[in-house]
């Protein structure tokens, strides 16, 4: 079978696994496994990320050990431990999209909550003090005046964090989640002559999704240091 053959073989079941005939894999499930990861973490990023800033050491000292903790620890670890830990100690296993969904939700989390706090800094001081002056407490400030500013900054490294979720999810595999990862093997096991050209055809999926979205992120990025054209006063009517 040469590569060609290979790929209209099973380029179906390498996208969505059996679907529709039996559950969602492939690149499909490995892209809606790394889009919720980082939606769902989204919001408990953001309010780790301004915990992590706030004026209130008892809130700040705590989440600043939790983000330190969590990022000092493999992913790896964390997918065993809900795997095979979690259901000896309440008595409920969960199954691998959930597992997987949950680790990479606190994963997610905690880097995400330093992109947010990177930018949250990076707006100017004095719109903190403006929004002060107007009877704004930390959180409204933060809600309605430099969290809106903040957040276009932190696009790039937004989707930075999606292209290293998506690499992540591949983990799924050690616990049997059918993750493009995993069917890969699974069609590798049915061809045993082809190894080279499957986890080839593996790896160029890999980087041109990720390669893809990284070009965007740095347009992203050059885009944002565009210096905004100033209004042409002379040609605004008296």
């Amino acid at each position: 079978m040469s590569t060609l053959e290979l790929i209209d073989t099973y380029w179906v079941y390498f996208l969505v696994g059996q679907y529709p005939n039996g559950p969602l894999g492939g690149l499909a499930l490995t892209l809606v496994l790394a889009s919720l990861g980082l939606l769902l973490a989204m919001p408990l990023g953001v309010l780790l990320g301004l915990a992590r800033i706030s004026p209130w050491r008892w809130l700040r000292w705590p989440v600043t050990g939790l983000v330190f903790g969590v990022r000092g620890i493999p992913l790896l670890m964390v997918v065993f431990w809900a795997y095979f830990f979690l259901p000896s100690v309440t008595g409920h296993k969960t199954d691998q999209f959930t597992t997987m969904l949950m680790a990479l939700v606190l994963f997610d989390a905690v880097y995400l909550a330093e992109i947010v706090r990177a930018g949250v800094l990076g707006v100017d001081r004095g719109q903190v003090e403006a929004s002060r002056s107007l009877g704004f407490g930390y959180w409204r400030s933060m809600a309605w005046v430099i969290l809106p500013q903040a957040l276009r900054s932190m696009l790039p490294s937004l989707v930075n964090q999606f292209v290293s979720t998506v690499k992540e999810t591949s983990l799924g595999y050690i616990i049997g989640l059918a993750e493009i990862s995993f069917i890969a093997s699974q069609i590798n096991s049915q061809v045993f002559t082809l190894p080279v050209q499957v986890y080839l055809i593996l790896g160029l999926t890999y980087f041109l999704l990720c390669f893809g979205l990284s070009r965007f992120a740095f347009w992203l990025e050059q885009r944002q240091a565009r210096p905004v054209p100033l209004t042409d006063n002379s040609k605004v009517a008296p």
